[in-house]
């Protein structure tokens, strides 16, 4: 059998997994072998990976490199090279902190783990954004090690979040939220005490709340090559986000946009720290004072960055065409108009209010420009058809039920 010039090896089994094992089976007609701590229905009623590797201790610090390293044995006879792709922070933070023995393994393009650590600490991240120019919410940092209560002069609602996600989801409790909104000075103590009992001990991110709807949110999709050069940008307008309390931030429709000014900005962030890699900001705009607000900057692509490769400027190919091929590109500041979800057309038309955005809805979805990657047509597992019938319909009577 001849050996292929590279297979992916993709960590993870989550939406971000599917959208990126559809991205390499579309453009190089590759079927990636997927790695997963746990069986999840996107990827497992899948006939788009050659095989998924389970292994239940994969996010356990200890075991993910030798994990991966008998995966790369197991493989290694049928590529010249392993490339591979992280689909969530904690597997990506751990394929730069193994990176030394991975990289005998396999192919990667990731940050180095200092600049990684000044991203992933909020506290040092709005410092860069204030010393690189980009805008970020009025913010506190408070410690659920401290003895002291968190007694900063702050304007009503207010955000709270962990700065340490990681850790975060690893105490688990009753009531437990990706972000709190708090609505005054007692729910804000009595939401810091429910963190602080569950065992948690980093800092907390306590936020100037900044109004508007889902659409006010806004995202930007960055790849740097592997000698730290710019080759893409994207931005596009969230239409809607997840609504449920465990999984508020999480997009499932976007349109993309064209904003040079800020896509310039962001760009030049990126290349004043020394990043390398997909790069996923998630932003907000301040009507109170015409800003673009940086909430933060993860490092990886993100669940709905499929609309890069949706807009012709295939995300698979990125990583190929650098740390296969070598190649040399020219930034390319995306245009096009897309409109992503993961969401049936009914929720896109009933829990939109933006009047302009609904009215860009429509016309998108009349020029046959939705797209969503789920219903992959080479994809035709029929439990997987089954299971994604199910899941637009429940997806109506959660928007129906939540509101955040």
């Amino acid at each position: 059998m001849k050996r292929q010039p590279f297979l992916p090896i993709i960590v993870g089994t989550d939406i971000n997994a599917y959208n990126m094992a559809i991205s390499f089976h579309e453009e190089y007609n590759i079927k990636p072998i997927l790695v997963g701590k746990g069986v999840l229905p996107f990827t497992n009623y899948s006939n788009i990976p050659q095989k998924i590797e389970y292994d239940k201790n994969l996010a356990d610090e200890t075991q993910f490199a030798k994990i991966l390293i008998k995966v790369a044995k197991k493989y290694k006879k049928k590529a010249d090279q392993l490339l591979l792709v992280g689909t969530n922070d904690l597997y990506v933070r751990l394929i730069i902190e193994n990176r030394d023995v991975l990289q005998e393994h396999f192919v990667f393009n990731y940050l180095q783990e200092d600049v990684m650590n000044d991203l992933q600490y909020k506290a040092n991240f709005y410092k860069l954004c204030e010393q690189y120019g980009l805008d970020a919410p009025t913010t506190f940092f408070y410690s659920c090690a401290s003895t002291e209560p968190f007694n900063e002069t702050m304007m009503f609602p207010v955000i709270v979040k962990p700065s340490n996600g990681i850790e975060y989801s690893q105490h688990k409790f009753t009531g437990q939220q990706k972000v709190y909104k708090v609505q005054d000075e007692q729910e804000l103590h009595s939401v810091i005490e429910m963190i602080r009992a569950s065992g948690y001990r980093d800092e907390l991110i306590i936020q100037d709340y900044i109004p508007g709807e889902d659409t006010a949110m806004w995202d930007s999709v960055v790849y740097m090559s592997s000698k730290g050069k710019p080759q893409l940008v994207s931005f596009a307008q969230v239409v809607l986000q997840e609504h449920t309390v465990t999984a508020i931030g999480n997009y499932t429709a976007l349109i993309s946009r064209y904003n040079e000014e800020m896509m310039t900005k962001l760009v030049g962030f990126l290349q004043a720290v020394g990043y390398e890699g997909f790069a996923n900001f998630d932003l907000k705009y301040d009507e109170r004072d015409g800003k673009f607000k940086v909430f933060e900057v993860n490092i990886r692509q993100g669940r709905s960055s499929y609309y890069v490769t949706a807009l012709g400027h295939n995300m698979a190919r990125y990583f190929v065409e650098d740390l296969i091929e070598n190649k040399e590109k020219e930034c390319t500041y995306l245009e096009g108009e897309v409109l992503f979800s993961v969401v049936p057309k009914i929720v896109l038309k009933k829990f939109v209010a933006d009047e302009a955005v609904q009215k860009d809805i429509r016309r998108l979805i009349k020029a046959d420009k939705l797209v969503n990657p789920l219903f992959y047509p080479k994809d035709r597992h029929f439990k997987r058809k089954l299971y994604l019938a199910a899941r637009q319909v429940n997806y109506y009577k959660k928007y129906k039920e939540n509101v955040w």
